[in-house]
């Protein structure tokens, strides 16, 4: 049976394997820089989080921060990196969250994590859940292979899934020194805005 990344067994099996090329243990240096240009009280999602290193910063910066796995490994990783922040990590499906309205979306390694057949819902999914005037923002990995995970995005391709109800605003290559092996080159940092 072949592998598949949009199940939960997929990572299940990597997180308890060890095998998890894509953890950066710890939180990517621009994503620290970036968020001490905003504001506090934001409500942040942080999706197939993984070990969840992030959701410290966010929530060292006053934030309400949410972050999802659906791998029972996962979250085990992302509550026990986190202590006394494990109540910020939950088990849900991204396609099946409830809640709506979230000021940011944070990405990193999910989307690339995902199917390519699954990308168009993946951008229909994240126009529902951030609100008009909040943003997407994070770290994309842009290659063209044909094998994954990590899947790596076109450019052009992202552009056309999230145009309609994003705009891009900040944009960034990020320094391979920054970047774990895996993304080494091909790793970029992007802000885009919901549209109103």
């Amino acid at each position: 049976m072949a592998q598949d990344s949009s199940r939960p067994d997929f990572w299940d099996t990597r997180y308890r394997g060890r095998i998890t090329p894509w953890d950066a243990s710890g939180v990517p240096q621009h994503l620290a820089a970036w968020l001490q240009s905003k504001g506090s009280s934001l409500r942040v999602l942080v999706p197939g989080c993984g070990a969840a290193y992030e959701v410290g910063a966010f929530a060292e910066h006053g934030h309400d921060v949410l972050a999802i796995d659906f791998s029972d490994a996962a979250i085990e990783a992302a509550q026990r990196e986190l202590g006394k922040l494990a109540s910020r990590v939950r088990k849900a499906d991204f396609f099946a969250l409830e809640e709506k309205e979230f000021d940011v979306v944070y990405e990193r390694a999910f989307l690339c994590a995902l199917p390519r057949p699954v990308w168009p819902r993946w951008a229909a999914r994240v126009a529902e859940l951030v609100r008009p005037g909040g943003e997407l923002a994070g770290f994309f990995y842009f290659d063209d292979n044909e094998r994954g995970p990590p899947f790596g995005v076109a450019p052009h391709a992202l552009n056309a899934f999230l145009d309609g109800s994003f705009h891009l605003v900040e944009e960034l290559e990020i320094p391979t020194s920054q970047s774990i092996p895996v993304f080494q080159g091909k790793e970029r940092w992007q802000v885009w805005k919901r549209r109103l």
